[in-house]
């Protein structure tokens, strides 16, 4: 007997320790719970999804584990607060309702108040006011009767909102909000979301009343709590409510300092939560813990197993069993919903991305556009400038003066060279250069780039070697004018480099293939050289070696870069080899058709006698709405011989030409009344043979076929090197000479 009261004796005591430990973990989980609430909430005012849910899940599992009703419940309530934020009104819901049934079966009031208040906010957000007053009136009512006010001051923040947004009553609005900042301020633990979100409807409020100093005053409060808490919704709608404030009151500048903030902040915010949809919804829903309970109660099962019967195991078993197969079905629901909001997602991205090619392809074609127009409003007065200095320069002047001129003819070179590589790069971009193939005399192509290049390299003092593969045909078919701005950059750039010094120029055949031949060009010489870390950058757009070489030697940093787009257009790429100090080489290779039949050249007059004599007693008119472009075109024909005769527009052109004979015509574009263009088309009507040469301060390339359709024998652009124009001229009259 005394053995078996001493055996109920050490039970009894050994329950009660395992009760009381059971006590302590209960309380420890307890604690967690609350702490992982009060993260995730922390985490819904900073918008930081990923985390609140990761939270929430955890408060979850740990809440069914100790079968917490009251946290079960408020998890709910607050994961209903972050779909509220995220506009997820529908689920939103579902979970508050959820969260409401268990308070009122449990009597948690202030439980139920949180909820009421977020009812509220959802309510507010889908323009049911009334309702929205009523939840509200029911969360004051629970505070009340539990004799707690630490509601009171969200309530009248709410109300304050709902009154602006849905009753139309700003001053009663401002009441409230008044009313809210009393409370809120003034309690021990002050929630400075909260308040942040009244400074931020405040300022709403007083803009609406077109109180705009009062409105300030409160966003950049609102904007102040968002920035050094990390608020970044509060943050990003006062950057947009400041942004219409300030335009409201004359501001553009700041407005559109504040829009362009509130944009830059939208985007972190979906940078930040992308991933928040992806989340596996199954966890949210206590999987995992529950799985891991299960596991927990087989092992205890297991101890007992010995003393149990066998029908009882068979029932656990049952039991488990059905309950996996119940968290499986679940769980491939949840996915299913999960893949279609992710797909719901990834159109909506497709949207944004097509508007933002749109407006790409509006600022591009924008940008074409404005660079057509600047330069040929550039390219006029350019005319009126090197036409002048030409002039003068033949006038006999002082060296003084001489010096003077050429420095002037220089910097006049320089600006058409670099509007020229600007609009070459912006075509090359744009996409809108296309391959132009003709046959051509390769070898006579590279000797005319030389000869314009010489007085450069003579300046320089530099020598310039030229070797030419004699293998090479004749004739070729290809894309001149690309391959002379190919060699023109390249060459130009070595001279740029080397002073004193030495270029060579190698062009060699590689290989054959039926009537394909390849060509490898080098273009190599001993100047500045390009060190190995600059060697890749040189070839970007406004990019040189460093800015010691720019300021020595001046340039844009376009023409390698034009380089490089062009040899990409022929299938080809540019090579190339430096060392500091020592020299470049540049080279590629390039791939072109041997003619046999090539088509035969104008002829060309190379002597000024030859010029001369050709030009003397034609009849030339002038087509040109702009008085000093007339007086220089005029000056330079007449010094000739030409006798000139001028009209101011395309209808004076056509009238002159009925009624008189001249030798050529040089036919501006842009003119008052009908265009050059369309005056051609009229003069071919009734006289097709006399040449019409266009001289244009138009972009040429993407109007070469209107061009030649509408009757155009050659093209001019403004302004001009007079050497070319002499030569055009000279090679349409001799041409019309021989024809006669």
């Amino acid at each position: 007997m005394m053995n078996f009261t001493h055996t109920w004796v050490f039970f009894i005591l050994f329950t009660l320790t395992l009760s009381a430990q059971e006590v302590e973990k209960v309380e420890e989980i307890t604690t967690q719970i609350q702490d992982h609430l009060s993260e995730a909430e922390a985490s819904i005012n900073v918008l930081d999804f990923d985390d609140a849910m990761h939270h929430l899940n955890t408060s979850l599992e740990f809440s069914k584990a100790v079968d917490n009703k009251k946290y079960i419940a408020l998890t709910s309530s607050i994961l209903a607060k972050l779909y509220y934020i995220r506009h997820e009104y529908s689920r939103a819901t579902i979970e508050l309702n959820r969260a409401i049934s268990i308070q009122r079966e449990i009597n948690d009031d202030m439980g139920l108040a949180y909820s009421y208040i977020t009812y509220a906010k959802i309510l507010n957000s889908e323009k049911k006011g009334n309702r929205a007053h009523r939840y509200l009136d029911l969360a004051e009512s629970l505070s009340d009767k539990n004799n707690n006010t630490e509601y009171f001051g969200i309530i009248n923040l709410n109300r304050g909102i709902v009154n602006f947004n849905l009753d139309d009553n700003p001053r009663l609005a401002l009441s409230n909000l008044n009313k809210a900042e009393e409370y809120l301020k003034n309690d021990e633990d002050p929630d400075l979301y909260e308040i942040a979100r009244l400074h931020y409807y405040r300022g709403r409020t007083y803009a609406g009343l077109n109180n705009f100093d009062s409105a300030l005053a409160d966003l950049e409060k609102a904007r102040e709590l968002g920035i050094n808490q990390g608020f970044n919704g509060v943050l990003m709608n006062s950057n947009k409510m400041l942004s219409r404030v300030h335009e409201s009151i004359g501001n553009p500048t700041q407005a559109l300092e504040f829009l362009k903030l509130s944009y830059e902040i939208n985007d972190s915010i979906y940078s930040m939560n992308k991933e928040a949809l992806a989340v596996d919804a199954t966890t949210r829903y206590g999987v995992d813990a529950m799985k891991s309970s299960l596991n927990e109660l087989a092992l205890q099962n297991a101890e007992q197993e010995r003393s149990l019967k066998v029908n009882k195991l068979t029932t656990i078993l049952s039991v488990a069993l059905i309950t996996i197969l119940s968290l499986l079905t679940l769980s491939l629901y949840k996915n299913n919903n999960l893949r279609a909001r992710a797909n719901e997602l990834l159109q909506k991205k497709n949207i944004e991305l097509t508007k933002a090619k749109e407006n790409a392809e509006k600022a591009s074609l924008a940008k074409a556009q404005f660079l057509s127009t600047i330069t040929h409003e550039l390219r006029t007065p350019l005319y009126a400038v090197t036409g002048l200095t030409h002039l003068l320069l033949e006038e006999s002047p002082t060296e003084n003066q001489k010096e003077h001129l050429n420095s002037l003819k220089f910097s006049g070179e320089y600006l058409l060279s670099l509007i020229n590589n600007i609009l070459d790069l912006n075509k090359l971009e744009a996409n809108k250069v296309e391959i132009m193939e003709a046959s051509f005399n390769l070898e006579k192509r590279i000797s005319d780039v030389l000869i314009a290049l010489k007085n450069s390299a003579d300046d320089k003092k530099t020598k310039i070697h030229f070797e030419f593969d004699k293998k090479i045909p004749n004739k070729l078919k290809g894309d001149p004018l690309k391959i002379s701005q190919i060699l023109i950059n390249l060459i130009g750039n070595s001279i740029k480099f080397t002073e004193n010094g030495d270029i060579w120029i190698n062009v060699r055949k590689t290989k054959e293939d039926g009537p394909f031949i390849w060509l490898f060009f080098e273009i190599k010489d001993n100047g500045e050289g390009i060190t190995k870390e600059k060697q890749m950058a040189i070839f970007e757009n406004f990019t040189q070696g460093s800015t010691e070489i720019n300021r020595k030697f001046g340039g844009t940093g376009l023409g390698l870069s034009i380089v490089k787009n062009l040899l990409t257009l022929l299938g080809s790429e540019i090579n190339l080899e430096s060392e500091l100090g020592k020299g470049s080489c540049f080279s590629f290779e390039l791939k072109f058709e041997s003619v046999e039949r090539p088509r035969p050249d104008l002829p060309k007059l190379e002597t000024d006698k030859e010029i001369a004599d050709i030009m003397k007693g034609k009849k030339i008119l002038v087509v040109e709405d702009n008085k000093i472009n007339q007086m220089i075109t005029r000056k330079i024909l007449e010094k000739n011989g030409t006798i000139c005769d001028v009209a101011d527009n395309g209808t004076d052109a056509i009238d002159k030409v009925r009624l008189e004979n001249f030798d050529l015509i040089l036919m501006d574009i842009h003119m008052p009344g009908i265009s050059g263009i369309e005056a051609t088309a009229e003069i071919r009507k009734f006289n097709e043979m006399i040449p019409i040469i266009a001289l244009t301060a138009v972009t040429l390339d993407e109007n070469l076929d209107e061009f030649y359709a509408n009757g155009f024998s050659d093209i001019i652009p403004k302004p001009y090197k007079t050497e070319e124009f002499y030569n055009k001229i000279n090679n349409h009259l001799s041409l019309r000479e021989s024809t006669v």
